[in-house]
Order: structure tokens, then C-alpha cells, then sequence
């Protein structure tokens, strides 16, 4: 339950928020498995696998988004089409009309769908009403919206946007390339990527690279590329990937707080308390501290 990437947001501080509330709107929503004739279906699972949807430990919220997705590629569908148009033709000499072929792939849909196999996937979202943080464990902001639209539809008072700082990621990173000198706590890591801010996009990747140890990172950005993405490591317990929209890539518990997250012997109800305490609590002062590094938030 480890979250690897971020999508980062701050609740509206005008909203009021309560557990059992929440909880009964999210029962509106639950989960259903598609019917024969549904190519998708999405709605709220159990994060933790009892039968709550919204799970709760110390004043720190959990919930999942489950989807379900047919795999009907549209390939199969046109190959069916085709092939059932090539009969009707064979049989009465005439080409079927567009009104037919349309109505030829409703059918070929429909009865593939009936025998299509489902995907699954879920999407964990993990929340703070005092803080205010809400993030997506998403790799994408696609997905990311993806959750955010049924928690919006599931309890629309709630408002939140994603959360600006003062400096820029990119102006941040830059500085701290430029300096050899990161935020208080943090290291540059070896990778990093840089990117033209012309037209072309030239782009320049480096992987395991000593970035501090060269002066072409320098002459790079000199040279008018900018820094969209800079792996650091905080406190020696967090390592992860910075982008220039604010996003956290590549997040990892380094193996010193993955041992004091919990214990053996533990059962598991025991081991997932003491793992999401454990990692609610570092990506407070986490983010916290990569706010402070940008020049804090911004007011808008």
C-alpha cells in the first residue's frame, strides 16, 4: 500500500469534513462488476478489503477507486464487421449501406462485450482534513482525474486544485543544479533530465550519472535547456523523481522506514496500520519540507 508516484492537491479550507459523511455518500457509489453488455465500469472499493470505503487512522483518510475495463480492441470489432459484410454481400450481392455497417458494429460490440475478459486496476487516494492534503497515488494527472471526478461526484461540496508554490519546480531545480547547493535535508540524486526551451524540445537524459561532478549539466542549461525532471533523496528515507509540474515520481521508503513501520509476528491489520501510520506521517514532513524548498505556497 506504499504509494510510488504523487499527484498533488489542497483541499479548499472553506469545506467542512466528516468521516461518517463521507462514507455514507461513498456507499452511493460503491463498486458494481460491468454487466454483459458494459464496456467499463468504476466506483469505490475497500482500500483496506473490509467494508468500509473510507478508511480511517488517526484523523488520516484512505480511499480506492476500483475500475473494471472489457478488453474489446477496436481492431476486433472492425475485423468482425468487415468479415460479416463480406458474407451479407456474398449472399445478396449488394455492399451493406452505412446505416447496416453502423448497426453491424452495435451487434459485433454487443456480443463480444458478453464474452470480453475484464481488467482491473485501482487508484488510492489518501487525504488529511486538517492538513488539507489530498493525493492520488497516480502516475499520470489523467488518472489522477480520473479519481478525482467520482470523489467530486460523490460528495460535491468538496472543492480542491492542485497545489502551486511559490518558485517553480523547473526555477527550484535549476537553482539547486546551478549551485550545487539543494534544499536543507535533500541531495541530488543521479538523474536527471533536461529539456530546450525552444520548439524542438531537445531533450538531454542523464541515468546514474554523478550530476554534481560535471560542469556540462551547467553548460547545458547555459545553454538554454531547463531541468523537467531531478531525482533527490530526503532525510536519507525518501528518495523520489521531481518534475516540472509538481509531480512525484519514483517515490520509495528507503529500507530504514520500511523497519520501523512495523514488526514480525504482526497480523495484518497490525502490519497495515503501522505501514500507512508510517507513511502518512513521513510525506507530512515530506511535502512540507519540498513546499518550504519552493518558497512555500503560494496564495492562489
Amino acid at each position: 500500500m506504499w504509494f510510488r508516484n504523487l499527484q498533488l492537491y489542497r483541499i479548499d479550507t472553506g469545506v467542512s469534513l466528516d468521516a461518517e459523511d463521507i462514507q455514507k455518500r461513498m456507499l452511493r457509489f460503491a463498486f458494481q462488476p460491468c454487466t454483459s453488455l458494459m464496456p467499463e465500469s468504476h466506483g469505490w472499493i475497500p482500500p483496506r478489503g473490509d467494508e468500509r470505503l473510507l478508511y480511517t487512522l488517526n484523523r488520516q483518510w484512505l480511499v480506492a477507486l476500483g475500475v473494471e475495463q472489457k478488453l474489446l480492441p477496436a481492431s476486433v470489432v472492425k475485423q468482425e464487421v468487415q468479415r460479416l459484410a463480406t458474407e451479407q454481400e456474398a449472399r445478396t450481392g449488394l455492399k451493406p449501406s452505412r446505416k447496416r455497417l453502423r448497426d453491424m458494429k452495435d451487434e459485433v460490440t454487443d456480443t463480444l462485450l458478453a464474452r470480453a475478459f475484464s481488467r482491473y486496476r485501482s487508484t488510492f487516494c489518501w487525504m488529511d482534513p486538517e492538513s488539507r492534503w489530498l493525493v492520488v497515488d497516480a502516475a499520470t494527472p489523467k488518472k489522477a482525474d480520473e479519481l478525482n471526478e467520482w470523489l467530486r461526484k460523490s460528495v460535491d461540496e468538496i472543492t480542491f486544485a492542485p497545489i502551486a508554490t511559490r518558485i517553480t519546480p523547473t526555477s527550484g531545480m535549476t537553482q539547486w543544479l546551478m549551485t550545487h547547493e539543494p534544499p536543507p535535508g535533500m541531495t541530488i540524486d543521479r538523474e536527471c533530465v533536461l529539456q530546450s526551451t525552444q520548439d524542438e524540445k531537445a531533450t538531454v537524459r542523464y541515468t546514474n550519472h554523478p550530476l554534481l561532478d560535471t560542469q556540462e549539466i551547467r553548460n547545458h542549461i547555459t545553454a538554454g535547456k531547463a531541468p523537467i525532471r531531478l531525482a533527490l533523496t530526503w532525510q536519507d528515507r525518501i528518495s523520489f523523481a521531481l518534475t516540472d509540474k509538481f509531480e512525484i515520481k519514483k517515490l520509495q521508503f528507503l529500507d530504514l522506514v520500511r523497519e520501523e513501520g512495523g514488526g514480525e509476528g504482526e497480523s495484518d491489520e497490525e502490519q497495515f496500520e503501522g505501514d500507512f501510520a508510517m507513511m502518512t506521517g513521513m510525506l507530512l514532513h515530506f511535502l512540507g519540507d519540498l513546499v518550504e524548498a519552493l518558497g512555500g505556497e503560494a496564495a492562489d
